[in-house]
């Protein structure tokens, strides 16, 4: 047993920063990191589009986000004396305006909040559940699973929403304002519009096809039957209006009333353009499980890592447990000394053994008995560690072990392939001049959602519920996450507070990408704490995705350096991806001072913001 002990350019070329994040850093303690650049004006003057940037230090608190826009509702809250929940609310809300095929209130999330005054880590779970009528058989027809393209473009695909819960139970538990305020700048902004930039004009571009089969979903999204134009201006007066109806009525008024009904009849009767080939299924979404829906207060899962400790989210979610198996399975690992091959090798290996594990045992804890404790535990990382060699690489699909009964290298079952999920959700993280701090991601599953608009109220459904295994990847292996009656989808998504010993936070940081998130936030975090990478550098670092697959995804980076054949030397297979992930992340500094720090590159680039900035 061991002992535990998101347009900005770039200001060099993704292979220089390969180059650079992939050196041994000298080991310094992760609090002492500095900041990577001089912080810029933290918000815009009245009446001017703020401007990106991806770090930015300073007092008064900070925000991080994929959008300049949601960045500064963000400060305008903190600025006029709301905390970090507030803060968090405010960003959410504005993030449906300007990201809204990643987030909005037709969606969910996982919000996990630092109390400074008791030093306590707290999670709500705002997951969107399946409606009452779902069975195993969700997505299955005829005996077959139906195609994913046909269930994510469906009714059958939309969860009961979790989102606008999720902020009032926030809000009740944490927050210091009230909702009409905080959904304030979002209003603004969707009446008055954003500045369309080339990201936002590309993911309108790939979902073009089926956003014209739906009427509503067209007109908005389509202007005058058109892609919207970069450097135009779009707006969304019918969101502005829900986000006034909420404001005034409270949350309520999405779960009761003509809100709710226009949301059921939507999904229950998909308006689907005449004329349009496309199968479009129905789902059974009823007002009743909207008047039911309930967010979950749940304990966050906890691990200790480098003398820190790490807090992320539980189940439903397989972020905290997945992150925190693979951080103990690393601890014995000195990283900060490892060879960038030798670093990346065991990185890659245990994010392959994290997933093999959570394939088995994470699912909704009121349907599958969840091993979680086992999952975190030390002795259970030991039993896997030992999987790993430094001269060979594991093989895909690895089975899985048993938490529960941990064993020396022992497997406790027969493997089984990773599902898919979808890669789209946004990610925010504030902290407040109290000290305390939110890491919150939100999602409306795949770019687009379910490509389904509600009409008259502006915002898009989610397709959360393709989040659960159609049919089980190997019907000789338990799955924890087929569908059923009320039950949450697993997610990925893994929002982290780091706090030192004392219980003072050190950083905080999440990411969208579907699977994805799980590899970024892991990689991220040994970035800093075990590379000595400053965190807007570890943000930018390229990336590697491992989730118990033949091959292991790598952005272009990697891909073109040396580092691919050592790898492949010792076995390990590769395919590309694009773009892995788009973090943001917090960071206290020695001094008292904030760090925010986003994308320098990835979804255009991020945008943090402090509200009193230093250089």
């Amino acid at each position: 047993m061991s002992r535990k002990r998101r347009s900005t350019a770039r200001s060099v070329s993704l292979l220089a920063v390969a180059a650079t994040v992939l050196s041994v850093a000298a080991a310094a303690p992760p609090a002492l990191v500095a900041p990577a650049s001089a912080a810029p004006p933290s918000a815009p003057a009245p009446g001017t589009p703020p401007v990106k940037v991806p770090v930015a230090t300073g007092w008064g608190g900070a925000v991080a986000s994929v959008d300049a826009d949601a960045s500064a509702a963000g400060v305008e809250v903190l600025r006029k004396g709301g905390n970090a929940v507030d803060a968090a609310v405010a960003v959410a809300a504005a993030l449906g305006v300007t990201e809204p095929y990643s987030a909005g209130i037709g969606g969910g999330g996982y919000f996990v909040y630092y109390d400074a005054k008791s030093r306590s880590v707290h999670t709500v779970d705002g997951r969107e559940t399946a409606p009452a009528s779902a069975d195993a058989n969700l997505f299955v027809e005829n005996g077959k699973a139906i195609p994913f393209e046909e269930g994510m473009t469906s009714g059958r695909s939309v969860g009961t929403p979790g989102t606008p819960a999720t902020w009032q139970t926030a809000l009740d538990s944490w927050g210091s304002k009230p909702l009409r305020k905080l959904l304030e700048p979002a209003e603004r902004l969707a009446r008055d519009g954003f500045t369309v930039d080339s990201t936002f004009r590309s993911q309108t571009a790939g979902n073009e096809g089926r956003f014209r089969d739906f009427p509503a979903t067209a007109e908005l999204f389509l202007p005058g039957g058109q892609l919207p134009a970069v450097g135009s201006t779009f707006k969304n007066p019918d969101l502005a209006r829900t986000y006034e109806k909420i404001g005034r009525e409270g949350v309520g008024a999405l779960y009761k009333g003509p809100l709710a009904r226009d949301i059921v009849n939507t999904v229950q009767h998909p308006p689907v353009r005449a004329g349009a080939t496309r199968v479009v299924r129905s789902g059974d979404l009823t007002e009743n499980d909207l008047a039911g829906y309930d967010t979950l207060r749940r304990k966050p899962t906890k691990v200790s890592y480098r003398g820190l400790d790490v807090y992320g989210m539980p189940p439903s979610s397989s972020g905290g447990t997945s992150v925190g198996e693979a951080l103990n399975i690393l601890e014995t690992t000195d990283l900060s000394r490892a060879s960038d091959a030798r670093y990346l090798h065991r990185f890659i290996e245990a994010s392959r053994i994290a997933f093999a594990d959570r394939g088995r045992w994470v699912g909704d804890p009121a349907f599958e008995d969840v091993p979680v404790q086992g999952l975190l535990s030390q002795r259970f990382a030991d039993s896997r560690a030992c999987l790993i060699r430094d001269d060979a690489a594991l093989t895909s699909p690895l089975a899985p072990g048993d938490p529960r009964h941990p064993a020396p290298c022992a497997t406790g079952g027969k493997a089984a392939p990773t599902t898919y999920e979808g890669e789209n959700t946004t990610h925010l993280t504030v902290a407040d001049k109290w000290g305390n701090v939110v890491a919150y991601t939100l999602t409306i599953e795949s770019t687009g959602g379910s490509g389904i608009t509600v009409p008259g109220r502006g915002f898009l459904l989610n397709n959360e519920l393709t989040d659960f295994s159609f049919t089980p990847a190997d019907p000789a292996v338990h799955d924890p996450n087929l569908p059923g009656p009320g039950k949450r989808p697993r997610s990925s998504i893994s929002p982290t507070i780091v706090l030192d010993k004392s219980g003072r936070p050190v950083l905080a940081l999440g990411s969208p990408g579907g699977a994805t998130i799980i590899t970024t936030v892991l990689q991220t975090l040994t970035g800093v704490l075990d590379r000595g990478l400053p965190l807007v550098d570890a943000i930018a670092a390229p990336r590697a995705s491992q989730r118990n697959q033949a091959t292991t995804e790598l952005e272009p980076a990697l891909w073109n350096s040396p580092l691919r054949a050592e790898l492949e030397a010792l076995g390990h297979g590769f395919r590309q991806n694009p773009e892995i992930g788009a973090a943001t992340g917090v960071q206290r500094l020695p001094d008292g001072r904030w760090l925010a720090a986003a994308e320098k590159e990835r979804r255009g680039g991020g945008s943090a913001m402090v509200v009193r900035p230093t250089p």
